[in-house]
């Protein structure tokens, strides 16, 4: 078992974000690996989340399962599919070190693409299906080694100004796919230990009541407060990966 009280510590904080991320606070959820990779191996904090978000993807299908966009699925999907498995062969001969400093670099990317904000989307192309596969394929890839494909395939479903609810499904839909199709390829690297399951199960508990905790503060924090603190959290956090993983090869 994991023996350093720091990892836990952190592990609590990441199960914490989750649990509100779901409860509306979007996008903290993206801060969970990056906290538990400055202490794991990036991969193994991945499969640590692993049956959190797997519970938590079965209470918002279910909330969601009427509201989803057919077009966007039929394409990302497939396009996601791909992406995980390119991904799951990268992860296979990447080390730690190089892992690290691919999720602080994705970490710093999400945080600045919210930090430029209208100049980014001005830049976006006008979504249609070849869209659909870049950013279903780039999104799977990025869920894969980072548990953050999110901001890839906000570039294809937010020009289109989907209706409130058919955007949460349709997101939620490939959330939930994405780390079903996780199972296997965390499988075949080495991931799914008893450990890790044990560990994940029992922060599961801390999920949900976190999960409520975050419709609860939603409704009483001042959210855009909430969201610069917790960005620039997050890309110090980012700094500190790309540090730890461009020392970790130059030592190599």
């Amino acid at each position: 078992m994991i023996a350093d009280p720091l990892f836990y510590l952190l592990a609590v904080l990441a199960v914490i974000l989750l649990g509100l991320s779901k409860g509306g606070f979007f996008g903290l959820g993206v801060m969970a690996l990056p906290l538990m990779s400055l202490f794991v191996p990036p991969l193994q904090a991945a499969a640590i989340i692993l049956p959190i978000v797997l519970a938590q993807d079965a209470l918002t299908v279910w909330t969601y399962r009427r509201d989803w966009s057919a077009w966007n699925l039929r394409i990302m999907i497939p396009s996601m599919a791909a992406g995980i498995a390119v991904a799951g062969l990268f992860a296979a001969s990447l080390t730690a070190a190089h892992i690290r400093l691919a999720i602080g670099l994705i970490a710093g990317i999400f945080v600045l693409r919210h930090w430029l904000g209208a100049r980014f989307d001005r830049l976006a192309p006008r979504p249609d299906m070849l869209t659909g596969v870049i950013c279903g394929a780039v999104g799977g890839f990025t869920t894969m080694l980072a548990n953050a494909g999110g901001p890839a395939w906000q570039m294809h479903l937010l020009p289109q100004r989907l209706d409130k609810f058919t955007y949460v499904g349709t997101f939620t839909m490939l959330f939930a796919a994405s780390n079903l199709m996780k199972i296997p390829a965390y499988g075949a690297l080495g991931q799914l230990t008893g450990e890790n399951l044990l560990i994940g199960t029992v922060l599961l508990p801390l999920a949900v009541i976190a999960n409520y905790a975050g419709i609860w503060l939603v409704r009483r924090t001042p959210t855009e407060l909430f969201f610069r603190i917790a960005y620039v959290l997050m890309f110090l956090i980012s700094i500190g990966l790309i540090r730890s993983g461009l020392i970790e090869m130059l030592r190599a």
